[in-house]
């Protein structure tokens, strides 16, 4: 089995000194990469096949393509 690899956006949060009034600007996430979701074509993810399972926290899912043209995301 073939993992895919997904760098995600990462935003941190600013913690605001006790004292100044919530709502500050400081309180604003900080977006560290691009805001947009990436975007993969599904025929990348597929390689040629009509399934390809993905790992995710500790559960294999199966992103199936359908004669149809659609996918189905299964656990």
């Amino acid at each position: 089995m073939q993992t895919l690899s997904i760098d995600r956006p990462v935003l941190r949060l600013q913690r605001v000194p006790a004292g100044r009034p919530r709502g500050a600007a400081d309180e604003q996430p900080t977006p560290l990469a691009s805001s947009a979701a990436p975007s993969f074509d599904s025929m990348a993810l597929l390689r040629g096949s009509k399934v390809v399972e993905i790992a995710h926290n500790g559960s294999v899912y199966r992103l199936q393509a359908t004669k149809l043209g659609k996918l189905i995301l299964t656990k």
